[in-house]
């Protein structure tokens, strides 16, 4: 008479060391260290949030409180409605300078990258590497440079100070050409055969395709442009032309520091730029990913 035999029990999943468990515990510890992690990085940034809603004397206060005790916009009041601090103007200075600069990064980068990519010229990699080699001029060396050549264009104390100086990317050249390393050829041969010239095809096939990697290098310079402090402090000198960063060190003297201001001015100046970034966080993956594939 046959007897029925229980089948037999899989050995529990172990590690690559032979305890059975370890690759959960590490699991566990990666995301621990993740959590930490985001904490570091958004506990200032909430600390900010809740400072700008504290009293004068509560920001200052020690030891320092998570939850205002007495909860007020006083600060936001204060920057947004003085005539002495207007933030709302800096922060729309900021916007215009950053926006212009950062459109006319992308285009003469793009306009430098292509040829460099895609087209053979006598002395192509003398100029790349001429290029190149401007990445490890430090900036603060061209300040005064940059400071005649604007004074004798008659821009200082204006917005377009801080826009067209540094709208030639070193940077933006090298990131747009590894990028349109990577993008097949056959399109611009197909357009090309089909009686495009070199720049429809730039600007019909190229272009279109090339948007992840415009739009990071774009945001990359609107940032650079938009937290820019030491440039726009020598060539802007009224209130009213001022940016957000030059502008908000105005919010500190000598003798005190009005941290509830300076909190909710960086608030308002945070805003922007976290939202620019989720919108564009998809582009901006996957323009960094695909422009280092080749070299």
């Amino acid at each position: 008479m046959a007897t029925a035999t229980a089948p037999p029990r899989r050995p529990a999943p172990s590690s690559p060391t032979g305890e059975p468990g370890s690759g959960r515990g590490r699991s566990v510890a990666r995301y621990a260290g993740l959590v930490l992690l985001a904490l570091l990085i958004v506990g200032p940034l909430v600390f900010m949030l809740v400072t700008s809603f504290k009293t004068r004397a509560e920001a200052t206060g020690s030891p320092p409180t998570w939850i205002p005790k007495d909860f007020t916009t006083q600060a936001y009041d204060a920057i947004l409605g003085s005539g002495e601090t207007p933030v709302f103007r800096w922060f729309m200075n900021s916007m215009i300078a950053a926006v212009g600069n950062a459109a006319l990064v992308v285009a003469t980068s793009a306009l430098a990258a292509y040829p460099l990519a895609r087209m053979e010229f006598r002395g192509k990699r003398i100029v790349f590497w001429a290029i190149i080699s401007t990445l490890f001029i430090p900036p603060v060396i061209l300040v005064i440079p940059n400071y005649l050549i604007v004074g004798e264009l008659q821009w200082l104390d204006t917005l377009v100070a801080v826009i067209v100086p540094t709208a030639a990317s070193a940077f933006g050249v090298f990131f747009l050409r590894q990028f349109f390393l990577t993008l097949p050829r056959e399109l611009e041969e197909a357009a090309l055969i089909d009686g495009a010239n070199r720049f429809q095809t730039f600007w019909r096939v190229v272009l279109p395709l090339s948007r992840p990697a415009l739009v990071t290098l774009g945001l990359l310079a609107f940032l650079t442009n938009y937290n820019d402090f030491l440039w726009p402090v020598y060539v802007l000198f009224s209130p009213e032309n001022q940016t957000l960063p030059a502008g908000l060190s105005t919010l500190q003297s000598a003798n005190a520091v009005r941290y509830d201001l300076l909190t909710a001015s960086a608030v308002i100046a945070s805003v922007p730029v976290l939202l620019i970034y989720v919108l564009a966080q998809r582009y901006i993956i996957e323009g960094v990913s695909r422009s280092g594939l080749k070299g």
